[in-house]
């Protein structure tokens, strides 16, 4: 990442915030779109603090003309953009009969058409250069829809389908563009303190959770080796997967039993805050964290397991030959 410039929406808080921080740290040169521009500045500040470099681009991704004017204010003031990375969204935890037909329409406006208008500004600029990386933050989600979500899980189960046609159509013209996935699980982001809520408890990630950092890490080495079409991320990620190819009737079943009540706390809690219409860091800072620290995983086997699955499939496959010439050694 030393000397590349990297683009990172949503990048005020969360996860986005901890993957700007990270390529800071790497040396990247990294533009920060998001709207809530304290949230932004605190992060620039962050960045530079560190040693690194980091502009700010206010921003709202779902507006199509806004991000193509901060893809060319990035590219004017740091140089041709290497690597983008999406990560902005906003959502609505209700049933989907409480959720208003407008706020359906923006979840989906920024959740998914964020995606599409920064994918689409990525690719006008990276392919007439032929070369790129493009990385979308996915969910467990986009496999598997739960209730309480039903405009996140849509948004990002089109993301998924939107990103293997993109992915085709690139290597129809054999394009050295790359177009990467990477599926989370639960992450304690302030996505829980500010997203709209009509629960009567305090939403909550679905446990197992995991830091912000965890899901970081994982991007910005999808970032490294946009070679894998996707990155699962958590056991509990690649466990929803799997299941939902296996068993997706029972799953269905068993998330109209326990899907209420595992995404709520027993708190009543409303924040007053959401950042569906406007942002909740525009005077406020919120990092990446959430407030489920307590209860958050810092580090996931699966992740190392998958990022290095060639090296472990080899050791494992090298072992095995081992074992069948000392055994036709024994016999001989």
């Amino acid at each position: 990442m030393s000397g590349k410039v990297v683009v990172v929406t949503g990048a005020s808080g969360g996860v986005g915030r901890a993957v700007a921080r990270i390529l800071g740290e790497r040396g990247a040169r990294v533009a920060l779109i998001a709207r809530g521009e304290t949230g932004l500045a605190t992060a620039a500040a962050e960045i530079g603090g560190e040693g690194g470099t980091a502009l700010v681009f206010p921003a709202d991704v779902a507006d199509q003309e806004q991000v193509e004017a901060a893809a060319d204010a990035v590219e004017k003031d740091l140089g041709p953009i290497d690597v983008w990375i999406n990560v902005a969204f906003s959502s609505v935890f209700a049933p989907f009969l409480e959720v208003e037909p407008e706020e359906f329409e923006r979840t989906t406006a920024v959740t998914y058409l964020g995606y599409v208008w920064g994918t689409r500004a990525a690719l006008r600029r990276m392919r007439p250069r032929n070369r790129g990386v493009i990385v979308q933050t996915g969910s467990a989600l986009a496999y598997r829809g739960i209730p309480l979500q039903s405009a996140y899980c849509g948004a990002k189960h089109a993301i998924k389908g939107f990103t293997e046609s993109i992915r085709t159509e690139l290597m129809h013209d054999h394009s050295d563009v790359k177009i990467t996935m990477v599926q989370l699980p639960a992450v304690n982001t302030p996505q829980f303190d500010w997203v709209l809520s009509r629960l009567r408890r305090h939403p909550q990630p679905v446990p197992p959770i995991f830091q912000p950092e965890v899901a970081a890490r994982a991007i910005v080495h999808a970032a490294e080796h946009p070679a894998r079409r996707e990155y699962w991320v958590g056991g509990s990620t690649a466990a929803t997967i799997i299941g939902e190819r296996l068993v997706p009737g029972l799953i269905d079943r068993y998330l109209g039993k326990t899907g209420f009540s595992s995404q709520q706390t027993d708190e009543k809690k409303p924040t007053g805050v959401a950042n569906l219409w406007e942002p909740a860091d525009q005077d406020r800072d919120y990092g990446a964290h959430g407030s489920f620290d307590a209860r958050s995983k810092d580090r996931s086997v699966q992740v190392w397991l998958s990022q290095n699955r060639t090296r472990l499939t080899a050791a494992l496959g090298g072992g095995a030959a081992t074992a069948l010439a000392v055994r036709a050694l024994r016999r001989r």
